[in-house]
């Protein structure tokens, strides 16, 4: 007896997204971690420019707080939901996070330049010591920023697969160590941005991809040459 009930396409296995990952995508990240260490260090970095307004790694010192600014201002305009993410946004946070980052390694090469000569805040250990902290401070945070935007895309991609492109955390390579359809968050980033310019190395990230291999080894050779430089210099002047 024939059957004549109309046969309806069943969904392919490989391609269905399960419930919990499509709700995922649909909540997208959160802007506001992002934002508010961003917010945060400009107000370290106003802080120290008003300290010290003649001095500085960076001879116009308020050319990365205005910077600091935009971003800030894209991050916040990004939408709640990753799935309706504007195309615009990226690219124009990423050309930004880029400019953040090379300020930030220009600000390191002007203050080993100024601990080689012996001028500019190198004379007072404690302005020394701020400025390297804020410089320091600084890399890490523009990194960090870099390594979110880059890995998998970015923060509305990343939710959508499950598996690590340029990043393999802790929780990637040891699943039962977290939550089902788990996903790095800027804060993840944050971590392995500070781990890797104090330890100049990975810990518990694994890089896969060239160009993340290739930051991070330019990451933790700006910190190397940072710490090594400013700790000699700032037990010196105390001495």
């Amino acid at each position: 007896m024939c059957d004549d009930r109309p046969v309806t396409a069943q969904p392919d296995a490989a391609t269905a997204a399960p419930p919990a990952l499509g709700a995922a995508a649909r909540l997208g990240e959160s802007r506001w971690p992002p934002a508010l260490a961003l917010l945060a260090f400009m107000a370290i970095n106003v802080a120290l420019r008003v300290w010290l307004p003649n001095e500085g790694a960076i001879r116009a010192p308020w050319a990365v707080p205005a910077v600091e600014g935009v971003l800030l201002v894209l991050l916040l305009a990004g939408p709640a939901t990753g799935a309706r993410e504007r195309r615009w946004l990226r690219p124009v946070a990423v050309t930004f996070v880029v400019v953040l980052v090379l300020a930030a390694l220009w600000a390191t090469a002007v203050l080993i330049r100024d601990l080689i000569d012996g001028s500019g805040v190198t004379q007072s250990p404690s302005e020394l010591l701020a400025s390297g902290g804020v410089v320091w401070l600084g890399n890490n945070i523009a990194f960090a920023m870099l390594y979110w935007l880059m890995d998998g895309g970015g923060p509305a991609r990343r939710v959508q697969r499950p598996e690590p492109v340029d990043f393999a955390f802790t929780q990637h390579m040891s699943p039962e160590l977290a939550p089902p359809h788990w996903r790095p968050v800027f804060l993840d980033y944050l971590h392995l941005g500070f781990t890797n310019a104090t330890a100049f190395s990975p810990t518990d990230v694994m890089p896969l991809t060239l160009r993340a291999k290739y930051t991070m080894l330019v990451q933790s050779s700006v910190a190397l040459a940072l710490f090594g430089l400013i700790v000699a210099r700032a037990v010196n002047a105390f001495t």
